[in-house]
């Protein structure tokens, strides 16, 4: 088995598992279905195709939330360009200055053709809505042999050099991983996130176990001012022999 990570990094970001009417929330992480559809359309897979979708939502799922962000409102008016008529009120929550590390398991074929189409995709990524482009590359890489936890352990710590700074004191951050749980598992909650159609005319969704755990990372700052500390300066105890002959 084989985990490719991505690096969910921007401005905004919405990832809804539900929307009601005019209002549409976000999840306080990048859901299962929003990763799954943005792999798909780096493949250039159409919506209807409900057989490929359901070799890719067979994928098992994690994120790693590095940087929580803050949750925002954008309340929106809009009024119709040749008509004048006003379109109903809506409101549209995002997450501002958040990072995440989202992970996908499965079998090395696929794994490895799903990092194929991120190198070089044929519909653009986006994170949860067409109107929140990432900031960074989303690939990071693949973890040959390995499995969901022991990747999102591996995988550097992706926040912004601001964020790190309110945890610069110690050597590892805990950070939370929101991991698909295996048959059987105890103590999940669940999601409706499970991608089963993107059609438009019958998009659906069924519920997925969800158990939430910590994973403790190196502080990549803190290392650094540690192996400079360390660090010994060189000396020739003969030198000043040398420089006075």
């Amino acid at each position: 088995m084989s985990v490719l990570t991505l690096r969910l990094d921007g401005p905004l970001q919405a990832w809804g598992a539900s929307a009601r009417f005019a209002r549409r929330t976000t999840e306080s992480a990048p859901t299962k279905s929003g990763i799954i559809g943005m792999l798909a359309a780096a493949r250039g897979m159409d919506r209807g195709d409900d057989t490929e979708l359901a070799r890719l939502a067979a994928l098992r799922f994690a994120v790693r939330i590095d940087q929580p962000g803050a949750r925002v409102r954008d309340y929106q008016t809009a009024r119709h360009q040749i008509t004048k008529v006003s379109m109903p009120v809506s409101e549209r929550y995002y997450l501002a200055d958040a990072v995440f590390v989202a992970a996908v398991e499965g079998e090395d074929e696929l794994v490895d053709l799903l990092d194929a189409a991120l190198r070089a995709p044929i519909h653009a990524p986006f994170l949860g809505r067409r109107s929140c482009p990432p900031a960074r590359p989303v690939r990071l890489g693949v973890h040959h042999e390995t499995d969901l936890p022991q990747a999102l352990r591996d995988e550097p710590w992706q926040a912004a050099p601001w964020y790190r700074k309110k945890h610069d004191r110690q050597p590892t951050v805990p950070l939370t991983v929101l991991r698909e749980a295996r048959l059987g598992e105890n103590g999940a909650d669940f999601l409706r996130d499970q991608p089963l159609s993107y059609a438009a005319e019958h998009r659906r969704h069924a519920l997925r176990p969800v158990v939430t755990e910590t994973v403790e990372v190196p502080h990549p700052d803190v290392q650094a001012a540690a192996m400079t500390t360390m660090r010994v300066p060189e000396h020739d105890p003969l030198a000043a022999l040398e420089e006075s002959n």
